[in-house]
């Protein structure tokens, strides 16, 4: 747990660095200045620091110093639909698009697949009964190597019949939405419901967050409807909410006016 003294000391170097008096690249007083500077232990300026540096604001050169870091402008995902892209939402390739048009790089980690009992929550929103049996694909993915989504995947084993890939332990390339509309089920709308709430145990780890619960997640249910106004999927991706910003387009809207 973080202490009262670090965070105060945190928080008044956070505001220097927001105001623009420690800018980009600027190299932050030595230790032995911020203790002087702050009336604080030695001990109490380098947790201090190590939060700022957990908070991406400031990053360690070893024998040169503390820098002020770069501050990137957030990641843009679309979550309404495209006519000639598809699904947004980071559905598919769309999110690949996307972060590539911000001039970074996107990768994911192998999918992992599995067979696992409907908990209540996942039942309530498939309608189907708790405990039956659902497909879990879940897969880490990233941005220039940073984690930036952990994302999940459920379908209702009965689908298997006529999409059998989806147990496949590989990425199904073309994406999961074309694949099982070959195989005549087809995504005709979506449903989003988008919650900021504070990181659990296993988000915190990931997205390497502060403990304090400083930086929340975003995460964001789609629950996907086939042609018959079936429930065929519900997908839940949660995001840091400090790196990224969601746009939601209606009607025609052109590309100057996107983002």
């Amino acid at each position: 747990m973080t202490g009262p003294l670090v965070r105060e000391t945190a928080g008044a170097l956070r505001r220097r660095i927001e105001s623009g008096e420690l800018e980009e690249g600027d190299r932050l007083p030595t230790e032995d200045k911020l203790i002087e500077q702050y009336h604080a232990s030695r001990n109490t300026v380098r947790a201090a620091l190590q939060l700022l540096a957990t908070r991406g604001l400031v990053y360690k050169v070893h024998g040169k110093g503390t820098f002020v870091a770069e501050r990137a402008s957030p990641i843009v995902t679309t979550l309404s639909g495209d006519p000639e892209k598809g699904p947004g939402g980071g559905e598919g390739l769309v999110y690949t698009a996307e972060v590539e048009a911000s001039g970074r790089s996107p990768s994911a980690g192998p999918p992992h697949v599995q067979i696992i009992k409907a908990s209540s929550t996942i039942a309530r929103l498939l309608r189907i009964a708790e405990g039956a049996d659902v497909i879990l694909r879940h897969q880490k993915r990233f941005v220039d190597e940073l984690p930036w989504s952990l994302q999940a995947s459920y379908y209702p084993r009965n689908l298997l019949s006529r999409a059998p890939r989806l147990l496949d332990t590989d990425d199904i390339e073309e994406g999961t939405v074309t694949y099982m509309a070959e195989c005549g089920i087809k995504q005709a709308g979506y449903q989003d419901a988008i919650e900021w709430r504070d990181p659990n145990e296993d988000e915190t780890a990931y997205f390497r967050l502060p403990a304090d619960g400083y930086v929340q997640v975003v995460e964001i249910r789609r629950i996907a409807f086939n042609q018959n106004e079936k429930r065929v999927r519900l997908t839940v991706t949660v995001y840091r909410a400090d790196r990224n910003r969601f746009v939601i387009n209606v009607g025609n809207v052109p590309l100057s006016g996107r983002h």
